[in-house]
């Protein structure tokens, strides 16, 4: 009597999993959030868009700096949207595809923000630089200081 493998193992095998389902089963595996999932499979996706519909293991290091070099000066995105699609590019070439980059030192930083006092950014938004629209000095650096403005405040709201 002849034994026969069942159908399964006897057919062609199924293709392997695309990238980006790669990229959700690792994160699940790491339980991640699910926000988390949805913002590395999207940082990868826009990732290969960008950079011409390649897929990553044909690309490396020089093609990740440029691409987060891009988002900085062409997109202007902040810091920490810049670290975000950083962290997520480590995560594809080392999690999923098991390639480790060398450290991204030739990276553009991304533009931080800058935190005004509601008091100096009433005052700034009332001077000449912020009616034209400019960025002038910032008033914190100033010579004479921040100055307090006439009022009853409370917390970092004012109340007339």
């Amino acid at each position: 009597m002849e034994s026969s493998a069942p159908s399964s193992l006897a057919g062609p095998s199924a293709p392997p999993p695309k990238l980006l389902d790669q990229i959700r089963a690792r994160n699940r595996r790491r339980n991640f959030s699910f926000r988390t999932e949805q913002a590395y499979v999207d940082w990868a996706r826009r990732f290969n868009l960008v950079r011409g519909k390649r897929h990553p293991r044909e690309m490396g290091a020089a093609e990740v700096e440029a691409f987060l070099s891009h988002l900085a000066t062409e997109r202007g995105v902040s810091a920490s949207t810049q670290n975000q699609a950083k962290a997520a590019l480590l995560f594809l070439y080392k999690e999923v595809l098991g390639i480790d980059l060398p450290w991204l030192a030739e990276i553009v930083a991304g533009f931080g923000a800058v935190w005004l006092p509601d008091a100096l950014a009433v005052k700034y938004k009332r001077s000449e630089a912020g009616r034209a629209g400019e960025r002038g000095p910032c008033p914190a650096t100033t010579p004479l200081g921040p100055q307090p403005v006439p009022g009853r405040w409370r917390g970092r709201r004012r109340i007339s």
